[in-house]
């Protein structure tokens, strides 16, 4: 155990941490001239199936709101 420690002590260095505000500003690359991303068609079927989940969990939340608030009665009361 004391042979790890020393061996520990002698390899050890330093390292200063410099915060992200306080470092040095690095160049942005520019999105200009990029054109669209080239996705396969699996890809771009599966973007559609999850928009149309989201705008179908959108409506059903915005229904369920609407039927408490009491604008909509229920169909099953």
């Amino acid at each position: 155990m004391a042979a790890t420690m020393t061996n520990l002590q002698k390899t050890n260095k330093h390292l200063q941490v410099v915060h992200p505000l306080d470092d040095i500003a690095e160049e942005k690359r520019s999105p200009e001239g990029l054109g669209q991303m080239p996705i396969s068609t699996s890809v771009r079927f599966s973007l559609y199936a999850l928009r149309g989940y989201l705008v179908l969990i959108g409506l059903m939340v915005a229904y369920r709101v609407l039927t408490l608030a009491g604008v909509f009665s229920h169909p099953l009361h």
